[in-house]
């Protein structure tokens, strides 16, 4: 095979290796997706089915690549191996096994707004005094047991000891029912109703076990228990399995992630064969040295030492700035300097943060400086308000039981049916154990419904009868297009005349441009296959390098991706490391992790910031640097300070281009569109709506209650709100 001959040895072997279970640890830039791409081109030209080959992995982006790049080595029959992440590939499983586990195959994904919305229902309807917890907090926890496989029952029976327990443990084992229920999924079900389907019907198990004859999971470090017992129910002594990973870049464990996965792997699969990739492609030695010298403080880790044949490098240049506003002006500056000097694009250069909030000021700079930019996990597009409020038609279209998605859509766009009246046929339809849906066909028996009310509530349920109708005549786009047509959606925003009206109109014109080019390339696609795959869509997944911008996102975010110089901001205690003060070991070590992966993403240049202070909610906060500053290799970075740079006691000069004038406006231009009524987001906070404005300029504050957290009062100037 002659696209082997590109590899280096220790790629080569890890390809050609398929005597028993084996895992190869992957450093950062090793060619990981070289090697998984050519193992699967080898395994279809050894004489493995492409059906008989299951390829896991964490991203849609990365198995799009992965299956772009496997296509090209080996040609159509590429597109028959089962590749995804685990969730769309156990949800493509879920699809044809449902009705086994008492589900229909058209159940609806809820993300995790959709979650906490039932959340709220339930504590709502049930009166129930949660003392000052949010329904996103209970949501959080729920999420937390899910991902540790702990259910209802035996958290009631082994874990509930306080009355906000045993209250908490009433919540979940409802939420639980009506996600049944309402024939929907949260994301931890996808991962958690496979173990239940394979538990329970042996058979199903074993026809899995039987189709698939290769294992190969991506990132291993990143599985968490449930992703752990699913691969330990598939496998067989006759299946093969290969594992790829890096347990030095293992940065989920607040998700669930459980690291122990790839330190036990031998353990858990006998005879298992290690191979380590350990020269690496991307960066300097200067930078591999820096990151090196950071994460060898951790402790549990597989031995490994990353080498290159890449140049030398420079130094990184460390940058001591006075404030945040400070921090961002230095790296407008450096960027400038930068494109000058090395005559790179914007999108070669990436601002990484640790927390979303770091990017306001950073974005005033960049706007004032001229500088293109694009943000990586904002706020995303299948999570905006009037993009969820058409999904959520589709979704009851596709399934009525879906109650949430109805709830959404009752009111939407205004006909006249409030909060009281749907109450009360939501008891009506609790009272005969019948769907809020079904109950819209008897709305005159619900006397306590005014007469004008009731017949909103029939023209509405004619309304979704009809379109019901016509989703198996019309193509999925005519469908849309005639829906959102009839509801007068786009006419609405039009005649809304605001900046934020107008956000609204384009994004909903995009939904339909991203339905129709769905369309064409599946020409089949019903509601239910566009509605799977939207479900499942990520904010990494919609990185676009095209387009010539700086990239901002977050470290996280960051994972998977490399750009030729990289700014590592906010470098202090409390921020990253983030509360180091209040978190165990392991929780340090993770963070470690994470300023490993920050550094490696760099191919020749990183810049390192922190500030002496920072406004930290509602005030001026004196900062210490981070901790692995100081874990760095002294004769690996350089110290910025003022108009001096030093190394080794010895400094010289630093010059810049002068190109801000010394006072700095901070005004945000998303001021203009803020409304009582609209919906934003806060890093901190989380999801939220606008109940009041006040004041002007410098003084405006907002109110605003918050879904996680409840009622706050803001400045507007240094909230850090976006609207969504």
């Amino acid at each position: 095979m002659e696209f082997l001959k590109t590899l280096n040895s220790a790629q080569k072997d890890a390809v050609e290796y398929n005597a028993g279970p084996h895992m190869i640890v992957a450093g950062a830039g090793s060619g990981k997706t070289r090697v998984l791409t050519y193992k699967i081109a080898y395994l279809l030209n050894e004489g493995f089915e492409p059906e008989n080959i299951l390829a896991l992995t964490f991203t849609n982006k990365a198995a799009r690549e992965m299956a772009d790049r496997v296509k090209e080595l080996v040609g159509a029959k590429a597109e028959k191996i089962w590749m995804g992440t685990f969730h769309s590939v156990l949800s493509r499983i879920l699809r044809v096994e449902a009705e086994k586990i008492n589900y229909r195959q058209n159940y609806s994904i809820y993300d995790r707004e959709d979650s906490v919305s039932l959340v709220s229902n339930i504590i709502q309807e049930k009166n129930i005094n949660v003392d000052g917890f949010t329904p996103g907090n209970v949501q959080r926890r729920i999420s937390g047991l899910k991902n540790q496989m702990i259910y209802p029952d035996e958290y009631a029976k082994n874990m509930a000891e306080t009355s906000m327990d045993r209250k908490f443990a009433e919540i979940y084992k409802e939420y639980n029912i009506r996600l049944r229920e309402n024939n929907a999924m949260d994301f931890d079900d996808l991962l958690l109703k496979p173990i239940e389907l394979f538990n329970e019907h042996p058979r199903i198990a074993q026809k899995y076990r039987r189709q698939f004859k290769y294992l190969l999971v991506d990132e291993y470090q990143d599985t968490n228990k449930a992703q752990y017992e699913i691969l330990k129910m598939i496998f067989t002594t006759r299946i093969k399995i290969c594992v790829v990973g890096d347990d030095a870049q293992s940065i989920y464990g607040w998700r669930g992630a459980e690291i122990k996965n790839m330190l036990n792997f031998e353990k858990d699969f006998p005879k298992a064969k290690t191979f380590r990739l350990e020269q690496n492609y991307r960066s300097t030695k200067m930078i591999l040295n820096a990151a090196d010298s950071v994460i060898k403080n951790n402790q549990d880790q597989i031995e490994k030492t990353l080498w290159t044949e890449n140049d030398s490098g420079e130094e990184l240049t460390l940058i001591r700035c006075s404030d945040e506003k400070d921090e961002a002006i230095q790296i407008a500056k450096q960027i400038k300097k930068e494109i000058t000097s090395r005559k790179i694009q914007l999108n070669d250069i990436a601002i990484l943060y640790r927390i979303n909030s770091q990017s306001r000021t950073l974005e005033d700079a960049f706007r004032r400086a001229k500088i293109p930019y694009k943000i990586v996990g904002g706020v995303e597009f299948y999570k905006r308000k009037e993009i969820k409020d058409i999904i959520a038609y589709l979704r009851v279209l596709a399934n009525n039981n879906d109650e949430e998605s109805l709830l959404r859509i009752m009111n939407y766009p205004q006909r006249g049916i409030g909060n009281t009246s749907i109450s009360k046929m939501i008891a009506f339809a609790r009272k005969l154990e019948i769907t809020l849906f079904a109950t819209m066909s008897r709305v005159f028996e619900v006397i306590e419904v005014k007469e004008r009310i009731q017949k909103n509530v029939k023209q509405f349920k004619q309304l979704l009868d009809k379109y019901s109708d016509l989703k198996d005549q019309l193509s999925l786009q005519e469908l849309t297009s005639a829906l959102i047509d009839e509801l007068g959606i786009l006419r609405i925003y039009k005649e809304e005349n605001t900046a934020e009206s107008k956000a609204r109109y384009e994004n909903v014109q995009e939904l339909l441009s991203a339905i129709n080019d769905y369309s064409k390339e599946k020409k089949d696609a019903t509601i239910d296959d566009f509605l799977a795959e939207v479900s499942l869509i990520a904010g990494i997944d919609t990185y676009d390098d095209e387009n010539n911008a700086i990239t901002m996102m977050t470290v996280h975010s960051s994972k998977g991706l490399e750009f030729p110089v990289v700014f590592i901001t906010g470098l202090e205690e409390d921020i990253f490391p983030l509360n180091p003060k209040f978190e165990s070991e392991s929780r340090l070590d993770e963070e470690r992790r994470l300023f490993y992966v920050a550094v490696t993403r760099a191919e020749k240049k990183v810049f390192l910031t922190h500030a002496r202070s920072r406004y930290r909610f509602g005030e001026v906060a004196y900062q210490n640097r981070s901790r692995f500053i100081d874990e760095l290799d002294e004769e690996t970075y350089i110290e910025l300070n003022g108009t001096t740079s030093k190394k080794g006691g010895r400094r010289r000069k630093a010059v810049y281009d002068e190109f801000f004038q010394d006072s700095y406006d901070d005004y945000n231009q998303e001021q203009r569109s803020l409304r009582v009524g609209s919906r934003v987001t806060h890093e901190i906070f989380g999801m939220g709506k606008i109940l009041q404005l006040s004041g002007q300029g410098d003084m405006q504050k907002v109110a605003i209650d918050f879904e996680d957290h409840g009622h706050k009062q803001l400045l507007v100037k240094f909230a850090n709100i976006k609207l969504v």
